[in-house]
């Protein structure tokens, strides 16, 4: 919540943070762990640090960057970093 113009909204049934009213990242509170919308480049890059905490979520949307973040497993700078990818993207389309 702290990226500007950002906000949280039901998806759902599982929390999802938007801006200019576009998804972002979803919350998987049971499962403990977040969904990230990167570009399939910035997903190979995450993956290839690490395919146990960052992994293509296992439908169409994960072919096109749609990535898994195990919240338990990864480094809050990490995640930090992917947010920022995801949310700049949200931001920078017209």
């Amino acid at each position: 919540m702290s990226f500007p113009g950002s906000e949280e909204k039901d998806h759902f049934g599982i929390p999802s943070f938007r801006v200019k009213n576009k998804i972002f990242a979803t919350l998987w509170v049971k499962h403990n762990r977040m969904m990230v919308k990167l570009s399939p480049i910035d997903q190979s890059v995450f993956n290839s640090f690490d395919p146990a905490i960052f992994y293509p979520v296992p439908n169409k949307w994960g072919l096109k960057g749609a990535t898994f973040v195990e919240l338990d497993k990864v480094r809050r700078d990490m995640l930090e970093d992917a947010l920022n990818i995801a949310w700049k993207a949200v931001v920078a389309k017209k």
